[in-house]
């Protein structure tokens, strides 16, 4: 029996994913990678690996500084992860989630059917 921590659990101990099967289904679809190349979910992990992580729409690079069995509280993951990823990434996220979506004062109620028309004719003309 081997004593390395398959990739799956690893980036769900760490908190890169909220279950450990959101985390094999993103290996499984090819948005984990290590040295540009997808890995499997059974791939076992060494200290000093990095890996390229598609979450959503952002690219994260991590590089694993220690191993470990249990998931782990927000606090201890620099303990066990360097977070690679450029400041531009951060920023681009940001930036995108700035203006995403619709945005109405808060209390001012859903909008009427003539609000709605306006709405539409602005978004898509």
């Amino acid at each position: 029996m081997s004593s390395g921590i398959r990739i799956d659990k690893y980036l769900w101990a760490v908190r890169l994913y909220k279950t450990r099967s959101l985390a094999t289904d993103a290996i499984r679809n090819g948005r984990v990678k290590m040295n540009g190349m997808p890995v499997k979910p059974s791939h076992e992990i060494a200290e000093g690996e990095i890996y390229e992580l598609s979450i959503e729409q952002m690219h994260r690079t991590v590089q694993v500084k220690a191993l470990l069995g249990n998931r782990v509280g927000a606090k201890l993951v620099n303990l066990y992860l360097t977070d690679l990823t450029p400041q531009e990434e951060y920023e681009r996220i940001q930036m995108a989630r700035q203006y995403s979506f619709e945005k109405r004062d808060r209390g001012s109620g859903r909008p009427t059917k003539r609000d709605r028309r306006e709405i539409e004719e602005f978004k898509y003309s």
